[in-house]
């Protein structure tokens, strides 16, 4: 092998290494974040996992911690999308809702499932992110959610009417400018207070970034249902701006 063709190999293998942490950094970063200040539910370890696993299945790379020293403008940098999986209670200090608000402003995506609404609820700015704060809930139990829009991510495989099990949140405080995905039908299960117009899940651009909200999820068999999952995937791909609504 001649000189130069040797040169130009080390040459070769030298740009290549030096592009692998580049490409791996181009992979999207999700924070998945389940601090709890009040209840805690026991699927949290679970739903962490199962969205891990559709972050190698779908090319986006997923962080799980409960730590909010994270929320620093510096290091929500990295992440372009932060999912709350089931948080409860008062769980940022000022300093740290303000990095979130930042970052949120600067165009960082926001996915809430299930307990994320029953978070800050002293957080006027919060409020408004998340949809509606929770209010109540019956028993675990069947019913039939009413599916409005089959051309979002999030919905769009899901069937008109989708019968399922799950913790039925009801809602206060709900924000009229999210866009509906889907409702509950009161009638198909016992124990609703908000009456013919129930929304379980919602999305929306606030204050210059894209938001999720999911009321579903409280059980660990959520977390192994390949529609819910579907679900997740589907809000977790419109808070990264790779597909539309």
């Amino acid at each position: 092998m001649t000189s130069l063709l040797k040169s130009l190999l080390a040459t070769i293998i030298i740009c290549l290494t030096a592009m692998m942490p580049s490409l791996a950094q181009e992979l999207p970063k999700i924070l998945v974040f389940s601090k709890t200040a009040d209840f805690r539910h026991d699927n949290i370890e679970v739903g962490a996992e199962a969205i891990q696993k559709l972050g190698r299945e779908n090319r986006f790379d997923v962080e799980h911690s409960e730590d909010a020293h994270l929320f620093t403008k510096e290091r929500l940098a990295q992440y372009q999308v932060i999912l709350f999986l089931s948080t409860t209670g008062n769980i940022f200090s000022d300093d740290q809702k303000s990095a979130f608000q930042d970052y949120i402003q600067n165009g960082g995506g926001f996915v809430g499932i299930h307990a994320a609404s029953d978070t800050e609820h002293h957080w006027p700015w919060y409020e408004r992110l998340i949809g509606g704060y929770f209010m109540s809930h019956p028993e675990v139990q069947l019913a039939d959610i009413h599916v409005h829009n089959h051309e979002h991510p999030a919905t769009v495989h899901l069937p008109k009417i989708w019968k399922r099990k799950d913790e039925w949140y009801d809602f206060e405080k709900l924000n009229p400018d999210v866009k509906l995905l889907m409702t509950l039908d009161e009638n198909s299960y016992q124990g609703g207070k908000m009456g013919n117009f129930h929304p379980i899940s919602w999305f929306h651009e606030y204050d210059g970034g894209r938001v999720f909200y999911t009321a579903l999820g409280h059980t660990k068999e959520a977390f192994q249902e390949e529609d819910f999952l579907k679900h997740i995937l589907g809000g977790i791909r419109y808070a990264l701006g790779l597909e539309k609504d």
